[in-house]
């Protein structure tokens, strides 16, 4: 009889764990408190827009990453989904011109020397330490002790570029944003590089990512969110796999030390293992006792929310002519809470008939920052509904005024606070990441706790900063416990 398994949540993580699961042999049951799959990986429609709420480009989506290999495995990517690759990544509009970032670091730099030939020394600093990092994409490795397959082994390119990756973290480490921007001259320079980092976490960051698009990666697969999700979901059940929806997990069952099951829905449902999902911040309501390990108070002691106030907006507009992905400086600053934003940077959907209908376009403006304490208070005191309507109005002005054709055509518009994915994805402080800071170590947090046996642990917390791979990897790295544990053959990917 094949021993049963329970996941709780069916995210990305939840829904990685319970296909590996499956294919390694086991009988898995997922229980999702929603009513669809994906957790953050997710998109709602609105007067017939479609607005995008978990993914902005994707890595391991180049068919030469290791990572693609997984997605595949998963049933997310396969060849009849196209990858866009929209070149240049992004426009920054300053004063009338374009400043644009290629995915192609040598036409990055071209351009940028163009603009700002007094500035030849620091762009090419710049676009150098791009090259660096550009190499460094994330391994896929095996625990030990774990039957496998097929074995995964780091390459030594690898271990080089982690090697290169490292000096240029430790030579930024001290370096604050302010400081790093004013080794640029061109005022637009500095702006689009502010625009684009954060004063707490550096400016390291921004080189990761840009050497991520260098490399070829960070493609956006055709739909978005919601049909990657659901191709998993294909992926699990064609297995022989259960979800069950609307299905809140109240309790872990733990029996002389072990799992025995779950409680949901006022029902007991028995279980050989259980692989825990949902944000490891907040899961002690799912035990009698306080979970206690080390590397839990780690993470919840060091853990940082990234989190945002999203703006949705379905404009009566063709704007296609306006880049994919524009960013700008707003004429008035616009304050929330105790956050002042100076430039908005738009995911601008027009041309994508998936999100926009026909000569219309929907539009997503990010308003990153920790402001989920507001929210909260807002709820409480019944002025929530008020702020989102300030926030929108003054947000929607803002881009009229730098993009005209908005003025007056905005016939849907939609507020997503902290507060909306702590109450559809119970998030800790509604966050979608873990803020990168540079006093963080760069390291994944184990998949179980010592002396609990049968319960494993998944998610983008145990990888930070987390995102769609990291909540991959750890569903992975869950169930190579799983097996090690019970003596299962894993079954990797070919």
């Amino acid at each position: 009889m094949k021993q049963k398994v329970i996941v709780i949540g069916a995210g990305i993580a939840g829904l990685s764990a319970g296909i590996y699961a499956q294919k390694c042999g086991f009988d898995v049951t997922i229980l999702e408190s929603h009513n669809i799959a994906g957790g953050n990986c997710t998109s709602w429609k609105r007067k017939g827009y479609l607005f995008e709420g978990g993914m902005h480009w994707l890595a391991g989506s180049n068919s030469q990453e290791p990572l693609n290999a997984l997605w595949r495995y998963v049933g997310a990517l396969d060849d009849s989904v196209a990858i866009r690759m929209n070149e240049p990544f992004m426009e920054f509009l300053h004063k009338g011109a374009s400043i644009r970032l290629y995915r192609d670091i040598d036409t990055t730099e071209r351009h940028l020397l163009e603009l700002a030939p007094a500035d030849v020394k620091e762009i090419r600093a710049l676009c150098n330490n791009i090259r660096k990092v550009k190499n460094l994409a994330m391994p896929v490795t095996d625990i030990r002790g774990v039957k496998v397959t097929k074995k995964r082994r780091l390459p030594l390119s690898l271990l080089f570029s982690a090697f290169q990756a490292t000096r240029v973290i430790k030579a930024f480490a001290k370096v604050s944003r302010d400081e790093y921007v004013k080794r640029f001259s061109h005022e637009g320079l500095r702006e689009l590089i502010r625009s684009l980092t954060f004063d707490r976490v550096g400016v390291a960051p921004l080189f990761f990512t840009l050497g991520n698009l260098a490399r070829g990666d960070g493609g956006f697969p055709e739909g978005g969110s919601l049909p990657f999700a659901e191709r998993m979901v294909k992926t699990f059940t064609k297995l022989g796999g259960t979800i069950q929806f609307n299905a809140r997990a109240e309790s872990v069952i733990i029996e002389n030390g072990k799992a025995a099951g779950v409680n949901a829905g006022g029902k007991r449902l028995d279980a050989d293992a259980v692989i825990v999902t949902a944000d490891t911040m907040m899961i002690d309501h799912l035990f009698d006792a306080p979970l206690k390990s080390s590397w839990l108070d780690e993470m919840r002691a060091t853990t940082e929310p990234t989190n945002c106030t999203l703006l949705c907006l379905g404009i009566n507009a063709d704007l296609r002519k306006y880049h994919e992905r524009v960013v700008f400086k707003l004429k008035q600053p616009i304050k929330l809470d105790s956050l002042t934003y100076e430039d908005l940077s738009v995911s601008n959907y027009a041309g994508d008939p998936d999100y926009s209908p026909a000569g219309k376009s929907a539009m997503t403006i990010q308003l990153p920052g920790d402001t989920y304490d507001f929210w909260k208070k807002a709820k409480e005191d019944g002025t929530y509904k008020e702020e989102k309507q300030k926030i929108a109005d003054k947000i929607i002005a803002a881009l009229a005024a730098q993009l005209p054709e908005t003025e007056g055509q905005v016939e849907a518009c939609d507020v997503a606070t902290p507060l909306t994915y702590e109450r559809y994805c119970a998030n800790w402080r509604g966050s979608w990441m873990t803020e990168m800071t540079p006093e963080m170590k760069m390291k994944s947090y184990p998949a179980a706790i010592k002396g609990l046996s049968g319960v494993y642990f998944a998610g983008q917390r145990l990888m930070p900063p987390g995102g769609h791979p990291a909540a991959l990897m750890t569903g992975r790295t869950a169930v190579q416990h799983l097996c090690r544990d019970t003596g299962t053959l894993f079954i990797s990917e070919d």
